[in-house]
């Protein structure tokens, strides 16, 4: 067929294989022209990476000034100029990090894995995701991510740490003790590999790999004290007291000076039940003005402790009492300016009940700077127990000085002037007292019942029942309210019903008690219920338990009985014991009831 035949062929009958040949060669190079023009579009011009970049210093601007919301708004923005920026996906998941709810945490971990997956060699991108996913408790995950890092950039192999510390947080203490290991292959021996080795190997039960572990610290750093001494109180921790015994004397053997070993050895003594030991070795400790003061005061402290728990098993030691006190006296002795020293003192003779001693300590530790509201408290208390009431109310004052907010001072304060009588000034502070404790229900109720006796006094009688109400609310056998309360209404003589009803539930509950029975008494006696009055009575001063007022109103029942000789010998025995009653001495020479 000539050329010419072949042009005036009819297209249509071109054979189907020669069309689809055609098609084979055509096809690759449209193909090839549609991917690269799309290469082309995918590619941000140099106007959208401008614009982008704008948003990006915007965002950062936001991100400093930590409005998180507006920078995200920005970052999001950059995105969607630049998707390919694996900064502004970090950025982003640094602000969702912060966010507190799971999805927050989630999205975070989406923008991260992207920022990853554009840049492999940025440290602080594999370290957010760590973190990331450990707050997702991803644990998996997290130490991919760590792990990733350690390969690809160079100069982290210090968060081999961190990554072992992943594996603990996984449950995985032996892959975790193989990067410990794997961190000192690089690192070489440290504290903090060392020490926690030791720790997973005594969980594990396995002693020997422990001990071993704590040797090559020791052997690595043989001049470091507290590697040996940390060893000895693991041991210890872990029920292996006689080893760690055996580690510190054999220091001590080569380093004699060490005082703080000392005072570790002596602990480790007691601990092992060789008291004699420790206190022959501790008292050479004291001596030792290397050692420190702080853990001076903390071993009389633990001695005090002992003390105290035996006081309250009513367990005497008279030995261990003299053995603290010469301790205290040798750390005084050295540090006579140390507030620390003084208010271990104050507390040390608090509890061998030498109050008087004890105060002066905590007064001393005050005028050395003691800040502590403890000492204060205990100062106060103190002040109370010995009734050195005009102290108490000074004291309670300089305390409010320190502390305004604290309710216990208004309280002791408020007690002190109660007690000199000044009402108006107690009622002031108890009502103070009252308002700073509101969350303490059985503090206020102790007020309450305190202003009940403070309005009494100022015959505010409808304020002062109210707080007597209000204290028996809480607890309807407080006996010092229903003492209190009872009489002050029979004084009054109002309301004698409600008060013979909690004069006989207060005696119920203290079937012995002299005052009560008194109280029990006095009440029934304004009822003009005599004989009961009387029985009541003579069962208070059974026993030779009368006091001054019992033989009074002892002798103003059998008066009312007219029992006239019987009542001027009370009133005689009253006077007795009294000598300042000027009413006693008319109902004496008159022979009547006053």
């Amino acid at each position: 067929m000539t050329l010419h035949e072949v042009k005036n062929l009819n297209y249509k009958y071109i054979p189907a294989t020669l069309v689809a040949c055609f098609l084979i060669t055509a096809l690759p190079s449209f193909a090839q022209r549609d991917r690269k023009k799309k290469q082309i579009e995918v590619k941000p011009s140099d106007a959208r990476l401008r614009e982008a970049e704008f948003f990006f210093i915007e965002g950062e601007k936001y991100f400093v000034l930590e409005d998180y919301t507006k920078a995200l708004v920005y970052f999001q923005r950059v995105l969607e100029l630049n998707p390919e920026n694996a900064t502004v996906h970090y950025k982003i998941a640094e602000i969702l990090s912060r966010g507190t709810k799971e999805e927050d945490l989630q999205k975070a971990s989406i923008s991260i894995d992207n920022a990853l997956r554009l840049e492999k060699k940025n440290k602080y991108f594999y370290i957010l995701a760590s973190s990331i996913y450990t707050s997702l408790n991803n644990f998996g995950k997290a130490i991919q991510a760590l792990e990733a890092m350690i390969k690809e950039v160079k100069g982290t192999d210090d968060y081999l740490y961190e990554l072992a510390a992943l594996y603990l947080y996984d449950k995985k203490p032996d892959e975790a003790i193989a990067i410990y290991n794997r961190a000192e292959n690089i690192l070489g021996i440290n504290e903090v590999s060392s020490l926690q080795k030791q720790r997973l190997y005594l969980e594990k039960g396995k002693l020997n790999e422990a001990i071993q572990e704590g040797e090559r610290l020791i052997s690595a750093f043989p001049d470091e004290e507290r590697f040996v001494m940390g060893f000895a109180e693991t041991l210890s921790q872990y029920k292996q007291t006689q080893k760690a015994i055996a580690y510190i004397e054999k220091y001590l053997n080569e380093n004699p000076e060490k005082g703080n070993a000392r005072m570790l050895l002596a602990g480790l003594y007691r601990d092992n039940g060789e008291e004699e030991k420790a206190r022959s070795l501790m008292e050479k400790v004291f001596d030792d003005t290397s050692v420190d003061v702080t853990s001076k005061a903390i071993v009389v402290g633990t001695y005090n402790a002992v003390l105290n728990q035996n006081r309250s098993k009513n367990i005497s030691d008279p030995e261990l009492e003299t053995f603290t006190v010469l301790l205290w006296e040798k750390l005084v002795a050295l540090y006579p300016f140390d507030s620390n020293v003084h208010m271990v003192g104050g507390d040390l003779f608090m509890t061998l009940r030498k109050e008087a001693r004890a105060q002066q300590e905590y007064l001393k530790a005050i005028a050395n700077g003691a800040t502590s509201f403890e000492t204060w408290q205990n100062l106060l208390f103190l002040d109370s127990q010995l009734n050195q009431f005009d102290s108490l109310i000074v004291h309670a004052e300089r305390g409010l000085e320190l502390f305004p907010n604290q309710g216990m001072l208004y309280y002791f304060n408020g007690y002190g002037q109660f007690r000199k009588k000044n009402f108006r000034d107690a009622v002031s502070a108890l009502e103070q007292a009252k308002k700073l404790s509101a969350s303490n229900d059985s503090f206020v109720a102790e007020i309450n019942g305190m202003l009940g006796d403070a309005y009494n006094g100022l015959k505010e009688y409808q304020k002062s029942d109210k707080a007597y109400e209000d204290a028996l609310a809480f607890n309807p056998d407080n006996s010092f309210v229903l003492n209190n309360y009872s009489y002050y209404l029979a004084l009054r003589k109002e309301n004698l019903e409600k008060a013979e009803k909690m004069a006989a539930q207060l005696i119920k509950n203290n079937p012995d008690n002299s005052s009560y029975l008194d109280t029990y008494s006095w009440v029934l006696y304004n009822r003009e219920k005599y004989r009961e009055a009387r029985k009541i009575m003579e069962r208070a001063i059974s026993g030779g338990r009368g006091s001054a007022t019992h033989f009074e109103h002892y002798g103003d029942i059998l008066f009312k009985l007219g029992d006239i000789d019987g009542a001027v010998t009370q009133w005689q025995k009253s006077k007795s014991m009294d000598s300042e009653n000027a009413l006693i001495d008319k109902k004496i020479a008159n022979r009547k009831l006053y």
